[in-house]
């Protein structure tokens, strides 16, 4: 291994262990830091190119934050996907795992609760902040704002109900209007 290899792969580590550390919410509350970091920062993609790779991370199976795999993967083969995904996906587990044994012991204490009503609106914002920054990443026009802020609406107003049947709901609105453009 060369040395420019071994310093991309500790850049994609550096990158993403402090992002897996911070993704309340889950991968969807970094998304606009990655942006940020892969193509703004370091170049590792084109805005076209991370959006291409968040599309295939959203449709791929498992979790969404696939992304950070992907963005390894583009950086530096599939040696960087590894580096990525365990530099995204190892921290915050590690952390979760030994939290969750510990924030157990104290369920149902009147700080427990308070503390967990107070990070759900973090992580929300966090996910929102993540999902605007992919709006803006391209030029969007009045139909994709309304399409997203529609689905968005559904999916806070009607939880149980399944992704895939917005997805076919979105890809039906734009089928329509690239009929009748």
């Amino acid at each position: 291994m060369i040395e420019s290899d071994r310093t991309l792969l500790v850049a994609l580590a550096a990158v993403f262990a402090p992002l897996s550390l911070i993704s309340f919410g889950g991968g969807p509350a970094v998304f606009a830091e990655m942006q940020r970091q892969a193509v703004a920062l370091h170049g590792w993609t084109t805005q076209r190119e991370f959006i291409d790779l968040f599309a295939i991370s959203r449709i791929a199976p498992g979790p969404g934050a696939l992304l950070a795999t992907l963005i390894g993967w583009k950086a530096a083969g599939w040696l960087g996907a590894v580096v990525a995904s365990f530099a995204f996906f190892l921290p915050s587990t590690v952390i979760a795992y030994t939290a969750a044994r510990v924030w157990e012991r104290w369920r149902g204490r009147a700080w427990h609760v308070t503390i967990e009503s107070g990070m759900a609106p973090v992580a929300a914002g966090l996910v929102m902040a993540g999902a605007i920054s992919i709006l803006r990443a391209e030029p969007a026009g009045v139909l994709v704002w309304a399409t997203a802020l529609f689905i968005a609406a559904v999916r806070i107003r009607l939880p149980a109900i399944h992704p895939l049947g917005l997805l076919a709901v979105g890809a039906l609105v734009f089928s329509i209007a690239e009929i009748l453009r």
